[in-house]
Order: structure tokens, then sequence, then C-alpha cells
């Protein structure tokens, strides 16, 4: 006789998010597995490249401050949410039909620009259902879910290639799908929870107050993570102006590490319930030498390297996002979390920008330059760890 799980109305609703997450992933990650290469066949060079993925990423986490602000002003989340989704989904098959790199340029900075839209929203509406169970378990699973899609949609399009002659419209188009998918899975959600933000009832707060000084290191400390942390369509790039393997396997080596970033997710989730931030002093460590793997070995070696830099991915989308949901309360969180993916934005373009130009004149000179961020941040880290007491149930004042 089988068992009957019984799940409370906050994990169902993290489950729903996360079904969102896996169709969008599926459709916004396979097109950045191929990205890189679809820029290359259209005639650009590695700092164009590096130039579309920071802009991109600028925008994507740049106007998240604007977002964050007017969610925790409105509270209307899930017209928010629609609207960033409908730019964040559709605008990827779109790029079937683009015969010119200015064109492809132009939608993929629309879809950044969607997902900047929606995710300070979505990432409210996950902290008010992971109070209950466990701030680091909730994102963790959140972002595992995430990364079922994103492991599938690199395979998707791997496949598409393969089987149509690195057709990469083709491979564009037939995303169609999982993003009708995701849209539908949120529409229903909307209709189920109308006000998610009773799943978390939280103590009175002072809207005026200011964040702790701790949150600004924090967020500091973040920031040289992304200055330093290579995109992925310059990896895609690499491997291609190298010839280090045939298209259709440059999405499985993103695949494998959107895996990794999965079971990462889920494993320094439970931790960072249990420890707090030394998980995420711990995830930088691992995967700070990902850049020398990835552009100095063979086909073997960057494999392996992808695996830390999944390792890294899904402490970003995991363990920062519990963090900030632990120090900041509910009334301020949207803004919270803009501000802090709009500082994170800020120097993942710059950086990106940087390392596109290093690509193409020294790329030892990028490597040094992605290693160094990467241990300035943990060395800060450390720093949080010995100054703050950063178990989950630290007190929101210093």
């Amino acid at each position: 006789m089988m068992k009957t799980i019984n799940l409370d109305k906050a994990t169902k609703f993290v489950i729903l998010l996360g079904l969102i997450s896996l169709f969008s992933d599926m459709t916004y990650e396979a097109a950045r597995s191929i990205n890189g290469p679809f820029l290359e066949i259209l005639g650009t060079n590695g700092a164009t490249v590096g130039w579309v993925a920071g802009l991109g990423e600028l925008l994507g986490y740049g106007l998240r401050l604007l977002s964050g602000y007017l969610a925790d002003k409105t509270k209307k989340y899930w017209v928010i949410l629609i609207l960033g989704y409908s730019l964040n989904l559709f605008s990827v098959p779109l790029l079937a039909l683009a015969g010119f790199w200015q064109i492809a340029v132009v939608l993929m900075i629309i879809e950044r620009v969607g997902k900047a839209i929606r995710t300070p929203s979505r990432d409210a509406l996950l902290s008010f259902a992971t109070k209950k169970m466990g701030r680091g378990w909730g994102y963790g699973l959140h972002e595992a879910m995430d990364q079922i899609g994103a492991t599938l949609g690199p395979l998707l399009v791997s496949a598409v290639l393969f089987y149509r002659q690195d057709n990469f419209h083709l491979a564009f188009g037939v995303l169609i799908i999982p993003a009708i998918i995701a849209f539908s899975i949120l529409i229903i959600s909307k209709y189920l929870y109308p006000k998610p933000e009773s799943l978390e009832m939280d103590t009175a707060f002072n809207p005026s107050e200011k964040f702790p000084r701790r949150y600004w290191i924090y967020v500091i400390a973040v920031a040289f993570i992304a200055a330093g942390y290579v995109d992925f369509p310059l990896i895609a790039y690499h491997f291609k102006a190298q010839a280090m393997m045939r298209d259709s396997f440059i999405p499985i080596f993103y695949s494998v590490a959107m895996a990794s970033d999965a079971v990462s997710a889920l494993v320094f989730g439970k931790l960072f319930d249990k420890i707090g931030v030394k998980t995420l002093f711990t995830a930088v460590v691992l995967s700070a030498f990902f850049a020398p793997m990835v552009f100095l070995g063979g086909s073997g070696l960057a494999l392996a390297g992808m695996i830390l830099w999944g390792i890294g991915m899904g402490a970003q989308e995991s363990i920062l996002k519990a963090e900030i949901a632990t120090m900041i309360p509910v009334e301020r969180r949207g803004t919270a979390f803009g501000t802090f993916n709009a500082s994170f934005g800020l120097f993942w373009f710059a950086g990106s920008v940087l390392m596109g130009y290093l690509y193409d004149f020294s790329v030892p000179a990028l490597i040094i330059f992605s290693v160094i961020t990467q241990l300035i941040a943990g060395t800060m880290i450390l720093y949080l760890i010995k100054k703050y007491d950063h178990r989950p149930n630290l007190s929101r004042k210093e």
C-alpha cells in the first residue's frame, strides 16, 4: 500500500515556482548554451561576445533594483512576474528568425531584461514560503528544480544540432514548447496563490530602517564573485574557436555544469540551514579554479572545470539568496534582492567585458583575473564569518 505524502501549503508553492523555473530554464538556458557559437557563426569576435554577455547581465541584474523596489511598493508580484516571464520566455524562440548578429543580440538582451523584471518578485515569493521549511533547503530545492530544466534544455538543442546538421535556427525554434508550458504553470499558480505574502507572517518593522552593515559587506564580497565569473557564452565561444569538440557537444558540457549546479544547490542548501554562510565560503573555494581548467586544458580537463563552474553557480542561485532572506525583513526584501542583484550585475558586466578583451589578447591574464577575484571574495566572506554569527536564526540586527 502506497504511503500518501502530505505537503504543507508553503512547500507546494515552492514546488510550483520550481516547475515554472524548470521549464523556463529549459527555454533560456538551452539558448544560452548555444548563443556563443551562434554569434560566432553570424560573424562576431570574442570581444563582442564578452560585451554582449556583459551588457545582457548588466541589464538583467541592474534593472532588478527598480523592479524590486516596485514589487515592495505595489505588492503586485504576479503582474510583475507575468510581464517579466513574457519577455524572458518568448524572446528565445524568436532567435530562430534572426539572420544577422545585431538582431540576435537585441533578442538576447530582451531575454535578460525580462529576467530582470521578474526575478526580485520571484525571489520575494520564495522567501515568503521558505521561512518554515528552512531558507537554505527551500532555495536549494527551487534551484535544483531550476537546474533540472537547465540540464534538459541544452540536451534538447544538442539533439537538434546533432540530428539536423547544426541547424541553430531550428534549435531555437523548438524552445517555444517549454516556454508555453512554463507560462501556463505561472498563470495556474497565480490563481491558486493570489496572496503568497500571507505564507510568512513577519514581525513589525520600520520600512525606513536601514539595511545592516553586514548586508553591504556581503554585497561587496559577492560583487567580486560576479566580476571574475566567466559567463558561459565566452566559454562556449572558446570551445568553438579552438575546435575542441563538435558544436553538438558544447550544450552537453553546459548540461553537465547545470547538473552539478542542481546537486550542489541541494547539498549547500541543507548545509546552509546548519552552518550558515560558511557554506558559501566552501563553494567559492571549490569553484575558484574553474578558469584554468576550462581555458588551458583539453576537453577532459575542461569538463572537470565545468563541474566546478556549476558548483559555483549552484551557490550563487541558492545560498546567496537564502542569506539575504535571513537578514532582511519581508517588507524590504524585494528592494534588498533588487539592490543585491543590481550590484551583482554591474560587476558581472564590467568583468565580462574585461574578460572578453583579455581573451582576445591574453588568455592567461583572463585566468589570473578570474582566480584572484574569486579569492578576494572568499577572503571577505571569511571576514564576515569571523565578525558575525551567521547561523540561520541570526537576528537581523548587528
